[in-house]
Formats: structure tokens, C-alpha cells, sequence
């Protein structure tokens, strides 16, 4: 009887002991996030329920097992991340009882595709939680994109030194994109940087007599926005103009459009665009047909492929709205940019 008992007993001890692997780096994507645990020794789905703030029912059912199945040593049991044991919220930190779980940057992803495929998680967040600025991401460096919420909530020493290297190659990646960015720039875009930087230290130098003339030259623009808007949409119409020799090369095409979500303030003039064909950096002209209201804006990345994304031509910063005159979720557009035949 006794030796039964004792069985039981170490079990239980044993059971309790699991917890949170010290690598905890997010597979999946949107719905489907999750992390995956090699179970050890001793361990249950109950233990691992603790270690990871979530009910063992919702990881049996995510892994299609049932509760009464034992676990084998050395087994790889996928973990649910849920609004029980994940948070993405922006003052999350590992203060404040969570452990950081990392995205492994694959080869060629962008920042804004990272966000999409970690539940939309804001831009921002990963950058203030990585601490870093700007838009490059190195390849296989890891950036914290969430937090787990665990007993404890201490940052095991190896969690640490990933966000010392996620840190140094998020430095290594903004670098990395400065210099591609001007070895890649068109020569035109170039002029118009040094023409702008140029204006910018006369209005410094001297604001009174610098503001008549740039009010005069935003002005004479079709569309009468703020001052700023038209400053970044000459900026971009230049660069169109150059990248299709004035529209003598350019692609067209005219269906449905959408948005996007972003920070900018309306009619700001920092237009952004997904587009599918289109390479980053290109700058498309969009027309309302029904108005002649048009803008240009800047390609970020591909449409991503969802079902509400079906049939569109372009997703535009909603910021765009008023200066397209249009609020409909959904709008007739043309396209024209640079032919890439």
C-alpha cells in the first residue's frame, strides 16, 4: 500500500515542476499562434496549464488529444497563445510579470508583414519593446512581438541576452536599410531630397520671407490641402514623374481599392501604399474617377492574402480618405506607375 502511495505522491511533485521553456519563440501565425514545448520528465498537461497560464482542456483540444492521454519524454506539445496567456498591449513588460516571446525574422520580411502575421500587433509596440526605430529588420534576428503571462514572470538569463541581440541587429538592420535605400535611390529622388533639405534651412534661416513663396507654390496644386500634405505629395509627384518619364512609361490599372489602418494624421500627406506587383519604393498615382481627386503614394509591401483582400488592386493609409474624397470601405480606383516590362 505504501509503496503505491509513494508513487502517487512523486508524480505529483514531478508534475508541478514544468515550466516555461526559456526559448519562447512564436510558430504560426494570426488564430493559430502558438509555442511548442518539449516535455520533459514528469511533466503533464496539467503541469504545463500551469507554466503557461492556460487550461489543460485548451491545449489537448489544440493539439487533438485527449486529457486522460499521457505525455512521452521528449515530445513536442504545441501551447495556444490566447487573450488568457498573451498580451500585446504597449506597456507590457517583463516588470510586470510576463516572460517576451520572439518572431525569428525570416529572410526578405518586412516589419509590416511581422505585425500581420502576429495578430496585427501594432508597429510601434515592436519597436518600443525591441528598442528600436525606423522600418529595417535584420534576417534571423529575433524580435519580441508579445508576452507570455507565467508564475513568476522572471526573464531567464537566455531570454535576456536575445533582447541584448535583438537590440544590436535591429541597430545593424536600420543601418543596413539606410545605406541600401541610397545606393538603390533614384538619382532624381536624391535631387528632391537635397532640394527639400535645402528649403527646410531657408525657412529656418529665415521664416518670414521663406513662408510667402512656399504658400504660393502649395497653391497652385490641384487639390487644396494643408501646406505639409502638398510639401510630401510634391515631394512624391516628382518622384513619379521620374519613375515614368513623366507617364510615358507607365502601367495602369482601375478596379477596387481599400484601407489600412496606420498612425498618420489625415491629410498629412504621407501616403502608403500595398500593392502586388509593384516594387517597395515605387510611387503610384490614385485617381477617384467619379471626383478627379487623386494623390500619390509610396509602396510598403504586397496585399496580404486574406479573404477581405480578395479582388483589390491597392490598400491605401486611411489617412488618404479626405484627400481622395471618399470615406465608402471600399472604392473604385485608377492605378498608374511605373512599367516594370
Amino acid at each position: 500500500m505504501f509503496k503505491p502511495l509513494m508513487f502517487v505522491a512523486l508524480f505529483a511533485c514531478f508534475s508541478t515542476a514544468a515550466t516555461a521553456q526559456d526559448s519562447l519563440v512564436v510558430q504560426g501565425s494570426a488564430a493559430d499562434l502558438h509555442l511548442v514545448h518539449t516535455v520533459k520528465k514528469g511533466e503533464s498537461l496539467s503541469s504545463l496549464g500551469r507554466a503557461y497560464g492556460i487550461s489543460p482542456k485548451e491545449i489537448a483540444t489544440f493539439n487533438k488529444i485527449t486529457l486522460d492521454k499521457g505525455l512521452n519524454l521528449g515530445q513536442n506539445v504545441n501551447i495556444p497563445l490566447n487573450t488568457t496567456n498573451f498580451l500585446q498591449t504597449a506597456k507590457t513588460t517583463a516588470a510586470s510579470g510576463y516572460k517576451p516571446v520572439y518572431h525569428h525574422v525570416a529572410e526578405k520580411e518586412t516589419l509590416y508583414r511581422i505585425s500581420v502575421n502576429n495578430r496585427k500587433v501594432p508597429i510601434e509596440n515592436i519597436r518600443t519593446w525591441n528598442n528600436f526605430s525606423g522600418d529595417g529588420v535584420k534576417s534571423d534576428s529575433y524580435l519580441i512581438v508579445g508576452w507570455l503571462k507565467v508564475p513568476g514572470g522572471a526573464v531567464p538569463a537566455a531570454a535576456k541576452q536575445a533582447v541584448q541581440d535583438t537590440k544590436q541587429a535591429a541597430q545593424e538592420a536600420t543601418k543596413e536599410v539606410t545605406t541600401a535605400a541610397t545606393t538603390t535611390t533614384d538619382k532624381a529622388v536624391e535631387k528632391t531630397k537635397t532640394e527639400v533639405a535645402k528649403k527646410e534651412e531657408a525657412v529656418k534661416a529665415d521664416a518670414t520671407k521663406a513662408a510667402e513663396p512656399v504658400k504660393k507654390e502649395v497653391t497652385t496644386t490641384v487639390e487644396k490641402v494643408n501646406a505639409t500634405a502638398l510639401g510630401e505629395n510634391e515631394t512624391f509627384e516628382q518622384v513619379y514623374l521620374t519613375q515614368t518619364a513623366k507617364g510615358k512609361n507607365a502601367a495602369t490599372e482601375k478596379g477596387p481599392g481599400s484601407w489600412f489602418r496606420s498612425n498618420a494624421v489625415a491629410n498629412s500627406g504621407k501616403y502608403y501604399a500595398l500593392h502586388n506587383s509593384a516594387p517597395r519604393g515605387t510611387i503610384i498615382k490614385v485617381t477617384n474617377p467619379l471626383n478627379g481627386k487623386f494623390i500619390y503614394a509610396k509602396v510598403l509591401d504586397v496585399i496580404p492574402s486574406l479573404k477581405p483582400n480578395a479582388n483589390l488592386i491597392v490598400k491605401l493609409s486611411d489617412g488618404a480618405m479626405s484627400a481622395l474624397g471618399t470615406n465608402e470601405t471600399r472604392f473604385y480606383c485608377e492605378l498608374s506607375y511605373e512599367d516594370q516590362n
